[in-house]
């Protein structure tokens, strides 16, 4: 079904355009009314909504008189020299990231849930205020994280299934049966496709350009350019399958096995560089990296979350935050104090990154739950969650307010999460 078409709405081309024009109407002198009524954090990412918005805001100094209320000091007093600007960018960036703690520890939680595919989908992406979600019903959708209206799709070019996926501003890049496909986000809409069978049972897939790295079976890392669209690298990483994978910046790959190992290379090498201690919890069967304070985190089948400092490739901590298989885990970009975990339980857990303690556990209320069957496309429902103790028994909680967290995707103070069922949810966090 086409949820785009569904409802009446109209082509997300149109939608765009409308949103642009609307934007264009409003004058320089109603926007900057329009400003004077936000807090420092929100005026900040008004600053981030486009060039001219920014230039508003810049050049009517609302950020700066803002911050020096919160001072206390005299505005004449703060100095609009390029490192006073940095400055005043790296204090809002605190506040922004010290207020996305205080609400995931604390406070109500809303969760909007709508029904986004035909079968389950158990995997998603957030970016840039854009969701992607996908795998089950050979389509990927593109949501607003704001409206949750889908903005475009992505269907799959035969019947081979959709094992992984990513996406930026042009393109969605997705792991398909034993090939590379790749969609254009604008323009024509074309898709490329690599030849069938160059990867052995992929089992994940990142990617930054312009090579894709695939996480086989086999225990091999494979390399494929997109552009001279071969398979330039076969790295062997494990004795058994790669089950998760991570890309740094600086050209390091970053992989999880099975056997509970994690391993390292760079891009450049043919060879693994290097291996961090294993678990002995489990197999890894979850990742990611913090590029801003180095920091590897993995989570494993028996419930174990770990991490590793990769600069020095020791171990900083290894807890066991569940009873079950850990599924998936993220942080917030340029965020180095909160890690999220979800897993086979259905419990969203808050962890501590320096500590591995986890601050808060998440769950919907029971009252709210309803059967996804009967939810109908593009109706968003609004529903509550609440927040357990530390001695709450969660095997006696209902399954049907816990069902598995496949995969989860980290905002500021929002977490949205796949279940292996139609619906999608965002978790917003209000303080």
């Amino acid at each position: 079904m086409d949820v785009t078409a569904a409802g009446g709405r109209s082509p997300p081309e149109k939608r765009i355009a409308r949103h642009r024009a609307t934007v264009h109407v409003l004058s320089h002198d109603i926007l900057c009314i329009l400003f004077s009524f936000l807090d420092l954090l929100d005026l900040f990412r008004c600053s981030c909504v486009c060039k001219s918005w920014n230039t508003i805001i810049s050049k009517s100094k609302l950020l700066q008189i803002l911050y020096c209320k919160q001072q206390q000091s005299s505005p004449s007093s703060f100095d609009m020299s390029i490192s006073s600007e940095r400055f005043l960018k790296k204090h809002l960036q605190r506040s922004a990231i010290d207020r996305h703690r205080s609400s995931l520890q604390q406070g109500p939680i809303d969760v909007s849930q709508w029904k986004g595919h035909s079968v389950g989908v158990d995997q998603c992406r957030m970016k840039m205020g854009l969701i992607l979600t996908g795998v089950g019903d050979k389509v990927m959708r593109l949501w607003s994280a704001e409206n949750y209206k889908c903005l475009d799709e992505y269907s799959l070019p035969d019947k081979a299934p959709l094992v992984d996926f990513d996406f930026d501003e042009s393109k969605v890049v997705g792991l398909v049966g034993t090939r590379i496909c790749i969609w254009r986000r604008s323009g024509k809409r074309d898709i490329f496709s690599s030849r069938e069978g160059l990867f052995t049972k992929g089992l994940c897939m990142r990617y930054v350009d312009p090579e894709a790295a695939v996480g086989c079976e086999d225990g091999t890392v494979r390399l494929f350019d997109m552009y001279s669209r071969k398979c330039s690298r076969i790295i062997k990483m494990h004795a058994g399958s790669v089950t998760c994978l991570a890309l740094s910046d600086d050209q390091l790959i970053i992989s999880g096995s099975c056997l509970g190992r994690v391993t390292l290379s760079d891009l450049s090498s043919d060879q693994r560089i290097s291996a961090l201690r294993s678990t002995d919890s489990g197999g890894i069967r979850t990742l990611c990296f913090n590029p801003s304070s180095h920091l590897v985190f993995a989570g494993s089948t028996a419930g174990y979350a770990s991490c590793w400092d990769l600069r020095t490739t020791r171990t900083l901590w290894n807890v066991r935050v569940s009873p079950n298989v850990l599924y998936s885990m993220n942080h917030m970009r340029g965020d180095n104090s909160t890690l999220v975990v979800g897993g086979i339980d259905g419990v969203l857990r808050f962890l501590d990154q320096d500590t591995g303690e986890v601050f808060s556990r998440c769950i919907m209320n029971e009252s709210n739950i309803s059967n996804p069957s009967r939810d109908s496309y593009g109706v968003v429902q609004i529903k509550k969650a609440r927040r357990l103790s530390e001695d709450t028994r969660i095997d006696l909680i209902p399954k049907t307010c816990r069902p598995s967290i496949r995969c989860l995707a980290v905002g500021m103070q929002k977490v949205v999460t796949t279940h292996n069922e139609k619906n999608i949810r965002i978790w917003k966090f209000n303080r």
